[in-house]
């Protein structure tokens, strides 16, 4: 079977969906869905690398890409809200963030804004470096992936009477916790960084993608 990188979207997200139902089921599960959980982050490496190395790069591949890292994102949060590992205003943000900045890509695709180059959405120079650059993106999925697997070692080893550390004390469960919020919380910083341009440059779409579908229609109707 040939590999694309639609397919290697598909396999991360159904790997993410596999990692999240493996926690909370022993130490030993948890440490096979932190496995996982790095085997999920790769695909997300590995699906732009076949998109550049073999030119199947597209707007709709790009948005199911976009589609997929939702997905993952909310997954991973909303569980470790319910279990009571980071506050339940993470996921939330996560939620919210994510519909702005789809319903504003969403616009510029319908007026022809997609993708890279000449057509792409983002006009800015620092607008495409904060969100289309591969050190943006890379260092996104690093600390993602980072995230995760502190949360899923942190279950393993700490939560529990089945812990595989059970017993260590107050105040290092206490550092461990600390740790917890400061990664998630830079996470969901640069999230929300990540999502600036989007939404500066994307509002014009707002009032603008009406006006654009009437002049193509009356540039199609002459035709």
């Amino acid at each position: 079977m040939q590999w694309t990188p639609n397919k290697v979207t598909a396999l991360r997200v159904a790997v993410g969906f596999a990692a999240v139902s493996l926690f909370g089921r022993g130490p030993w599960a948890n440490l096979a869905a932190v496995g996982l959980t790095v085997t999920t982050i790769a695909l997300d490496a590995l699906d732009g690398h076949i998109a550049r190395r073999k030119n199947l790069a597209t707007p709709v591949g790009a948005q199911l890409d976009i589609l997929g890292d939702r997905m993952i994102e909310n997954v991973y949060f909303t569980y470790f809200a319910v279990v009571g590992m980071v506050s339940l205003w993470l996921p939330v943000f996560f939620f919210v963030r994510g519909a702005a900045t789809d319903f504003l890509r969403g616009l510029a695709m319908r007026a022809g804004h997609s993708g890279w180059g000449a057509h792409a959405m983002l006009k800015t120079w620092w607008g495409r470096a904060l969100v289309a650059s591969r050190w943006s993106r890379g260092l996104y999925a690093a600390m993602k992936c980072l995230c995760f697997c502190y949360l899923g070692l942190e279950l393993a080893l700490t939560r529990g009477p089945v812990a595989l550390l059970g017993g260590i004390s107050a105040d290092v469960h206490a550092l461990v916790r600390v740790g917890a919020h400061v990664l998630t919380w830079m996470t969901a910083g640069f999230c929300l960084l990540r999502g600036l341009p989007v939404l500066a440059e994307g509002w014009r779409y707002v009032s603008g993608v009406g006006p654009i579908r009437r002049v193509k229609r009356v540039a199609q109707g002459a035709a």
